[in-house]
């Protein structure tokens, strides 16, 4: 049902909290801070939104606001901290952390912020040149894997393996190699970008007798199983449903 959601460990990792808390989530920030993907922001906003408590979070766009707010070019988790606590409504924080998101989400946004309809102008520091609030960082250039997929079928039953690394865990997929067999023969390219690398992956077919799979599946039980967005871009490639067409 998280198929092609993406964030899969954060997927576990709320499975498992949820199975530790056994329905019932502690009403504190220390304790809930404790358990697999809960954060300290995330621990706040659910003691804020579910228990009322007066505590702040510290979201993307809460923080973006807070640099504005405050003129800060650098986003300092903790200075942030600071000033969140010092903006919070203690009376009010379920209203006050909701709007500070929703700020953030429509009228403060990361490019062409509309400032004159934003409730904090009045007092805003960084209102003349929200632009430099915080100071961009020139991200890292995202590196390019190759490899290769390997495409085997069985009795008109295509080869998957079902992932067990911490990326796409869990999910079905055709095996993928580092090196391109001497037997393989070409069935098109596709490519995948990824949080931290972009994925260029040649489709080869490949005789089954070299290739060690999880399991043998029609085109229609594939649809049945979870897979990854890459794998079912090779699936779409139009020789793919050539050579899987008259056998399947």
């Amino acid at each position: 049902m998280w198929e092609g959601l993406g964030y899969y460990t954060r997927a576990r990792n709320l499975h498992h909290t949820a199975l530790t808390c056994k329905g019932v989530l502690p009403k504190n920030p220390e304790e809930l801070g404790g358990l697999k993907g809960i954060g300290k922001s995330t621990a706040h906003a659910i003691c804020s939104f579910a228990y009322q408590q007066a505590l702040p979070i510290l979201d993307a766009n809460v923080k973006r606001v807070l640099c504005r707010y405050f003129a800060l070019s650098v986003k300092d988790d903790k200075v942030l901290w600071e000033k969140a606590w010092k903006l919070l409504h203690v009376k009010h924080p379920y209203e006050h952390n909701q709007a500070m998101m929703d700020i953030g989400a429509m009228i403060c946004t990361p490019k062409n912020p509309n400032c004159s309809v934003c409730p904090l102008e009045f007092t805003c520091k960084g209102k003349n040149a929200p632009e430099n609030y915080p100071k961009a960082v020139q991200k890292a250039k995202v590196p390019t894997k190759k490899r290769f997929a390997l495409v085997v079928l069985q009795e008109g039953k295509l080869g998957l393996i079902q992932r067990t690394q911490r990326l796409l865990h869990g999910l079905w997929g055709f095996v993928q190699l580092d090196e391109k067999p001497s037997d393989a023969k070409s069935l098109g390219k596709v490519t995948h970008t990824y949080s931290h690398f972009k994925l260029e992956l040649e489709a080869l077919r490949c005789e089954s007798l070299h290739v060690n799979v999880d399991g043998w599946f029609t085109c229609k039980e594939i649809e049945q199983l979870a897979l990854s967005t890459v794998d079912k871009k090779i699936l779409a490639l139009p020789t793919m449903m050539r050579t899987v067409a008259p056998t399947s």
